[in-house]
């Protein structure tokens, strides 16, 4: 057994393999960067400012006005005001019947149809 010492390796191999990933890395996000961006246009702020005004106003609608959400279940949406004194009557009254018909009212609202059985069943 002779204790022989590896020569040094050049050091010119890994410092291109590692300049060469870095520079791999920069043009995938460059083209990505490229890719994604929407295309520049001068009415953009104006098509933006737009869709702001319309999501302000139909949530505007949506807490003012009554309206049904699902007529088949019996879902209506209440203004607020009328909302907060329709809980403020009930759980004035009687707390445990209001929270008794707020857990029925929940769970009519959020029932699934019952599944169909499997045909392997």
């Amino acid at each position: 057994m002779t204790n022989e010492v590896e020569p040094n390796r050049p050091a010119l191999p890994y410092t291109v393999a590692i300049l060469g990933s870095f520079l791999i890395v920069a043009v995938l996000v460059w083209a990505m960067m490229k890719l994604v961006q929407p295309p520049p246009t001068e009415d953009r702020p104006a098509a933006r400012a737009k869709a702001l005004a319309e999501l302000r106003a139909a949530e505007h609608e949506a807490q003012t006005t009554t309206a049904w959400i699902d007529q088949a279940k019996g879902l209506v949406r209440l203004r607020t005001e009328d909302a907060m004194s329709i809980v403020a009557r009930d759980w004035g009254r009687d707390p445990g019947q209001a929270r008794s018909n707020l857990i029925a009212r929940v769970e009519k609202a959020t029932a699934k149809p019952p599944e169909k059985p499997s045909q392997f069943e």
